[in-house]
């Protein structure tokens, strides 16, 4: 069999018009979809994803592939055909490139064996519309070419994700692996004070309290409280005000579950969004990071992307000279989040989301205390990176590495 595999790594990253419009709302349903199925693949825990990492490689194979296996890629990225494509993605990269006051960066590479040439218009696509490199690579030796592509994914996520590709998943047989990296690092618009974070509880479930390190800063932030939704809402921006981190706290310790089969509608979350406003509140939220890998390939299938990862329906014809039978055997993503006094930093990579004072009352300070489940992004133009926080399975951080 000849394979092909994609991997995403992604750290932790105005309003579009047209063909941007398309992309943004693709890229939220497609968010909202790949959230649904992720935390299915590993309830209990603590988690982070980015669906805006897959969305640059699906598209990649999109416009290599033909046929029904083309035309579910596009279905389930929400855009209408390749002419959208070709002119959405320069324009969401130089958009990643002129967001302020945080470090935000995007890469793709593919490689391919020894002696194998990509088509010319494939080759000329993706340069021009995701700015891929090639590199011919000896698959044969696997544990340098895995060493190689690992380098690589470091280098472009501030060593953050490490170990993306296992060796033992590449060899003869292995026509291409499609990498991209999605590296995000930004300084909060007012920092927390390290003097005043303290051990709390965090309560876990009902049941189950833990001991956890709590920042806390009272300030002037975007704040609502929604019925729908069962929540509370907090937007803190960073420099510059382009990004921000966005919580949504359900009201009850036992209500992430509800909130998120409510935000299998990402409506739902905008609605509550846009009702946000800037009051003074009081924040208590946990210093964190995670790291998560998640099984693409499984998520994929279930969202609708099936024929990919079968080798008689891939009609990859558009990739590679002289070469027939194309399929993805595996789809990975290891992704990472840190948030501490300083702000945040997240990465992922891939191989293959109220209350105003009445005039003439004192104004109210709202409270806004993290502990327990919550869920959260990180959004600069687009929503970059999302997941849940359980204190199950992550590590706190007490102090940066």
């Amino acid at each position: 069999m000849k394979t092909l595999i994609f991997f995403a790594a992604a750290v932790a990253m105005a309003s579009a018009t047209g063909e941007e419009k398309l992309l943004n709302d693709g890229n939220n349903v497609f968010t909202a979809n790949m959230f649904t199925e992720v935390v299915k693949e590993q309830p209990g825990k603590s988690m982070v994803m980015s669906a805006f990492s897959v969305l640059q490689p699906l598209a990649q194979l999109a416009m290599a592939s033909v046929g029904e296996s083309h035309d579910q890629i596009l279905k389930v990225i929400g855009l209408p055909n390749d002419n959208v494509t070709k002119i959405v993605f320069p324009k969401v990269s130089a958009q990643l490139r002129a967001v302020k006051g945080v470090q935000l960066s995007m890469a793709n590479k593919i490689y391919i064996p020894t002696g194998a040439e990509v088509k010319e218009d494939f080759a000329a696509l993706s340069k021009s519309i995701f700015g891929s490199e090639f590199k011919n690579i000896d698959f044969t030796k696997n544990v340098p070419a895995a060493k190689e592509i690992n380098s690589w994914v470091e280098d472009q996520t501030n060593h953050k994700i490490k170990d993306l590709v296992n060796a033992d998943s590449l060899g003869a047989d292995t026509r291409a692996v499609l990498v991209n990296a999605l590296y995000f690092k930004g300084q909060w618009d007012k920092k927390f004070n390290e003097k005043l974070t303290s051990d709390q509880d965090f309560h876990v479930t009902k049941d189950k309290t833990v001991k956890v390190p709590m920042m806390y800063k009272k300030d002037d932030f975007k704040y609502a409280e929604s019925e729908e939704l069962d929540a509370k809402l907090l937007e803190l921006p960073y420099k510059e005000k382009e990004a921000s981190f966005l919580i949504v706290l359900p009201n009850e310790i036992d209500g992430l579950a509800a909130l998120q089969e409510k935000l299998k509608d990402p409506t739902a979350l905008d609605k509550a969004v846009a009702q946000m406003r800037e009051v003074e509140v009081n924040v208590h939220l946990p210093k964190f990071k995670i790291e998560s890998t998640i099984n693409l390939k499984n998520v994929l299938q279930k969202m609708g992307v099936t024929n990919l990862f079968d080798a008689s329906k891939a009609r990859l014809d558009n990739l590679l000279k002289n070469e027939n039978g194309l399929f993805v055997s595996d789809a990975i993503q290891k992704a990472f989040i840190e948030v501490n006094e300083e702000g945040a930093e997240a990465a992922a990579a891939n191989v293959h989301q109220i209350l105003v004072p009445r005039p003439g009352l004192p104004p109210l300070v709202m409270d806004f205390h993290a502990d327990r489940p919550f869920y959260f992004e990180l959004k600069a133009t687009y929503k970059l990176f999302c997941g849940v926080i359980k204190f199950g399975n992550l590590f706190s951080c007490r102090s940066s590495p």
